[in-house]
């Protein structure tokens, strides 16, 4: 922003609270983008809205393209191209925007756990409707078909300028597989929710490119490994790849208290293997899920998960 001619004041740091002074005449920008990130992203091409001539993001490796699609939907020229060093996308600022109604689709990260938890109950099968199946935002359910997953898209569409189909889910037999590392971005937050899954499957499976999940809302890499291994699964790890030893279908024995590090997905994650696993799972504190998935609770009881509130 401060590239732009905006400026920022914080505490000793760079630490909050934060005061930010708009530019007074904005410049447009060429921004290299340093760690792959569809909120920086998006923060630059918003800013480049209100700046004359065209502003450049220059992303070395592809994230979800939502902002992008929303902002061509509203009337903005804007025009994604590879180029030197990586996609190059470039938009004109300025433009002239027009109002809409828009459909936002269902939130393929959030649709993951009650997805996750139908693949490894056995007998079930559910319908989750209007999921977006955006390529950005695809790599969980194309390493889920790769696990062996019984997982159908039907009604194929597309709603607020995004792909989306209705996602039926039948309990499946999953195996372990090696997830390779240009594909995590389009499936970084799914990797907690991978690794349940993981456990319950047969055999062992390679997780490579998550460096990003250590500076999420906790190290999710650590969170993952170390509630798993109280769980009684076998994992490994460096600081890029997660590796866990499926222990197969009703295979874990479970009966831990697993830290959440306030990280909603970690909750989620741990309560879906508590389904599953040969005792109860407990997690240290169910409020973070709230962050991202208010209906958790309520809609997989709906399904038929017992969840139940420690008074501890």
């Amino acid at each position: 922003l401060a590239l732009f001619g905006a400026q920022a004041f914080g505490r000793s740091g760079g630490r909050l609270p934060l005061t930010l002074i708009g530019a007074a005449d904005p410049v447009p920008v060429r921004f290299g983008m340093t760690v792959p990130s569809a909120q920086v992203k998006s923060a630059v091409l918003l800013a480049g809205l209100n700046a004359p001539g065209e502003t450049v993001v220059i992303e070395r490796e592809p994230t979800r393209d939502h902002t992008e699609r929303m902002l061509r939907g509203f009337g903005a020229e804007l025009r994604v191209e590879p180029g030197e060093g990586g996609h190059v996308i470039t938009l004109t600022g300025r433009p002239e925007l027009r109002p809409q109604a828009v459909a936002v689709p269902r939130d393929p990260s959030s649709a993951a756990f009650p997805v996750a938890a139908a693949l490894v109950v056995e007998g079930s099968e559910i319908r989750v409707p209007g999921v977006s199946r955006n390529p950005t935002r695809d790599g969980f359910y194309v390493t889920l078909r790769e696990m062996g997953a019984d997982i159908a898209f039907e009604n194929d569409r597309e709603e607020g300028g995004e792909p989306v189909a209705d996602l039926v889910v039948r309990a499946s037999a999953l195996r372990g597989v090696e997830v390779p590392p240009e594909r995590a971005p389009s499936m970084i937050d799914e990797f907690p929710i991978l690794s349940v899954l993981a456990a319950c499957a047969t055999g062992t499976t390679v997780m490579r490119g998550v460096k990003e999940l250590r500076v999420k809302e906790s190290d999710r890499i650590d969170a993952m490994a170390r509630g798993l291994e109280a769980c009684g699964v076998k994992v490994e790890e460096t600081e890029d790849t997660l590796t866990v030893h499926g222990l197969g279908p009703d295979g874990v024995p479970g009966g831990a208290t697993c830290a959440t590090h306030l990280d909603h997905r970690i909750a989620m994650s741990f309560l879906v293997l508590g389904l599953v696993s040969r005792q109860p799972v407990t997690v240290d504190d169910g409020s973070p899920i709230a962050t991202s998935f208010p209906a958790f609770e309520p809609l997989m009881q709906g399904l038929g998960a017992r969840i139940e509130r420690s008074s501890r």
